[in-house]
């Protein structure tokens, strides 16, 4: 079967960059080709910004009961389609349908809000702020925004921009990540058939070049990227040398907090998931575990090695496991799976217990995928390197505390402060948790403390380099430049 051969979309428009090197594009689960991309150059890059600001005028000052019609259009599409998108994000990135769907619905409900925008771009005004004068806020749009894209949720992240951009008068320019450009691809069809004019949203596929034009270009107003924590430092210091807007997310290293009043069936059915769906790369992913007490510590690490044992690992696509409601696929590349095994090994020298070693694994008929099973450390103490180290993969590690004041502190001692949460009934602590826990999203009796689109997600310290988080009516910031008027009129002679 031929290999179908991705496009940029630019200015209306679907075509092959001319010149372009090719990347196969695989699925992990199987090793297969599944498509080729294009790694586009800095010229095709500059066209596509070019386009974006060329349309940028006429889109800025159309009314934004008009610039939300096509994303309505947009939401019935992703709604009629989900199933499709669900797949192709399943065979490009390997995660479960169940996960996949739910990142579906995810950007689907990023789009329903950017909806919103008649009322969430609202300025503000008052009346008298001097005798006869009044004063009035009004945000406007900028012009052209990029994104940069990363491999973990191709069907959702974009989507914490790309709405709110467009709504908010701006042209958007987004590069996929090379590793999973199919499921945009097929967004951008429907872009491109929702009503949409020309040149307002544009695709550029890619690697570094693309990134670097985006950041350095002087019709970019802003830059928003999502990845490791070195590669967000350098978005956001490149964009401050060019005095752009950015948001810029990094690593993180998420805890979850035991105390012993916790429900600890509960506890563990929620940890298992939160840890190990998508094989554990996810931004909101737990991978630390710390239990407040000797008996909380025992208890936990017997059940949640015993729990972890009974994940199924397998290509989720396989019809006889795709509906189960808790798969785990491969991760992403030979490449992540070798740096997951490095980590492996460091925490057994580091005197780190290895409670569930799942090195080894092998899911019959995808003897070329990327596959790890469930892997459990314990007796791990604070700044150990399998700690400290955003691993990404489907690797925990559990730790002890003595004190809430103590799990707290290691917390808020590492490095990340993306998300964290607390299991516990007693309200006192939750509150303290919330209060003091240095940490962007946090949960009291949930995994994923990921926040739905009507609220902002982001973390803090090195998880984020912004002050302005994605998604939400807090990103109408980002796309918008404040004008402040102060205005008088004298009356006619």
């Amino acid at each position: 079967m031929a290999i179908r051969k991705l496009r940029n979309y630019v200015r209306g428009e679907w075509y092959e960059p001319r010149g372009a090197r090719w990347l196969d594009v695989e699925n992990p689960s199987t090793g297969e080709s599944i498509a080729e991309v294009p790694l586009s150059s800095a010229e095709d890059t500059n066209a596509a910004i070019a386009a974006a600001r060329a349309a940028f005028p006429a889109w800025a000052s159309t009314p934004v009961d008009k610039r939300v019609a096509p994303l309505f259009r947009l939401a019935g599409m992703i709604r009629e389609n989900r199933d499709r998108l669900a797949r192709s994000i399943t065979e490009e990135n390997g995660k479960s349908l169940t996960d996949a769907r739910a990142e579906i619905d995810r950007a689907l409900e990023n789009v329903e809000t950017a909806c919103g925008m008649p009322v969430l771009q609202q300025g503000d005004k008052l009346v008298g702020a001097a005798p006869g004068i009044d004063g009035e806020v009004i945000r406007l749009p900028m012009g052209v925004f990029a994104m940069i894209a990363p491999f973990n949720f191709p069907g959702m992240v974009p989507f914490w921009f790309i709405p709110y951009a467009l709504a908010t008068g701006n042209t958007y320019v987004v590069k996929p990540s090379k590793q999973v450009p199919c499921t945009m691809q097929l967004l951008a069809s429907y872009l491109d058939a929702c009503g949409l004019p020309k040149g307002v949203f544009n695709l550029v596929n890619g690697d570094r070049v693309v990134a670097e034009a985006f950041m350095t270009h002087p019709d970019v107003q802003g830059v928003s990227v999502v990845g490791s924590t070195p590669t967000a430092r350098v978005v956001a210091e490149t964009c401050a040398r060019h005095n752009k807007r950015f948001q810029a997310m990094g690593g993180a290293k998420n805890h979850l907090v035991v105390m012993p009043d916790a429900k600890m069936d509960d506890v563990v059915r929620n940890m298992i998931t939160s840890g190990y769906g998508c094989a554990g790369q996810r931004c909101m992913a737990s991978s630390a575990i710390v239990c407040v007490g000797d008996a909380v510590y025992r208890d936990v690490c017997a059940r949640f090695v015993e729990a972890s044992r009974k994940v199924i690992v397998a290509n989720p696509l396989d019809p006889k496991v795709e509906n189960e409601p808790m798969v785990m696929g491969p991760v992403i590349s030979a490449k992540a799976k070798d740096f997951i095994l490095k980590m492996i090994d460091a925490g057994v020298k580091e005197g780190a217990t290895l409670a569930l070693d799942g090195r080894g694994v092998q899911v019959p008929g995808c003897e070329k995928g990327h596959f790890l099973g469930t892997t459990v450390f314990t007796d791990v103490k604070p700044g150990m390197q399998i700690h400290r180290t955003e691993i990404f993969g489907p690797v925990q590690v559990i730790l002890k505390a003595a004190t809430l004041d103590e799990a707290i502190a290691v917390v808020n001692g590492h490095e990340y402060g993306n998300g964290a949460s607390i299991y516990t009934q007693n309200g006192y602590y939750a509150r303290k948790f919330k209060l003091e826990a240095q940490v962007g999203m946090v949960g009291v009796n949930v995994g994923i403390p990921a926040p739905v689109a009507y609220l902002p997600f982001g973390g803090m310290k090195s998880s984020q380099f912004a002050d302005i988080k994605a998604q939400g009516k807090a990103i109408v910031n980002f796309f918008t430049q404040d004008k402040i008027v102060t205005e008088r009129y004298w009356p006619e002679a």
